[in-house]
């Protein structure tokens, strides 16, 4: 999944709990994401405006890097040295925009990685090269630019190598803490401590409900 390697570059092991071990958990900062998506995803898939087409929550994917996801918003404008477009006239350069509900984080750069997965995937597909997209931030209404150079492009590559290895394997990476990450992580009541250790998530989680249960049956038998 595309959206993935935000969380996988945000934190290896939060990536792992959502993606491999399938857990999840909201609170006020992915609550407050999902309006925003919900926003962007609520006008017309698509709109133009003069030299301008606006499509959203738009598909794409990779046979090369093997995922798929959706985009929030692709802008296509009207250039000589964009791709054809069924059922349009002439040639349309596009521009990935990614929607995020806070103001921009300098420690954090995630949600670059994601954007320009984004666009390696629609260059793939369309056959053109797309040297900038944007992140639109919904606090303060700004967009930030963000340049694809091959320094970003060769990090997803190695991010989607590395996801790819994890999930083929079912590894879940242990604890590796940080103050801001783990206070804003929705998961950091079932990322708990003790999971340091080689045991799953998902499987500490089994066994106290297996502890649970088992002091139940025996106060019953009693």
């Amino acid at each position: 999944m595309l959206s993935g390697i935000e969380h996988f570059e945000y934190c290896q092991r939060q990536w792992a709990l959502i993606h491999i071990e399938q857990l999840w958990k909201d609170n006020g900062l992915t609550t407050a994401g999902t309006i925003v998506h919900e926003r962007a995803d609520d006008y017309a898939q698509s709109e133009t405006r003069g030299d301008l087409l606006i499509l959203r929550n738009l598909r794409v994917f990779s046979a090369t890097l093997g995922v798929t996801g959706a985009c929030d918003v692709v802008e296509f404008r009207r250039s000589d040295s964009g791709a054809t477009l069924r059922g349009r006239d002439g040639r349309w350069q596009p521009y990935p925009v990614e929607y995020k509900h806070g103001g921009a984080q300098p420690y954090n750069r995630a949600g670059h990685y994601q954007l320009c997965c984004e666009a390696m995937c629609l260059e793939e597909m369309l056959s053109c090269t797309i040297p900038a997209g944007a992140m639109y931030y919904n606090k303060n209404r700004r967009r930030e630019v963000v340049e694809f150079d091959e320094e970003l492009r060769q990090r997803v590559r190695d991010d989607l190598a590395s996801m790819h290895a994890l999930f083929e394997r079912g590894y879940t990476p242990r604890v590796k803490r940080s103050k801001k990450r783990c206070r804003s992580c929705s998961l950091v009541d079932l990322c708990l401590p003790e999971l340091g250790s080689s045991e799953s998530a998902s499987s500490y989680i089994n066994d106290r409900i297996e502890e649970v249960a088992g002091g139940l049956n025996q106060k019953t038998a009693e």
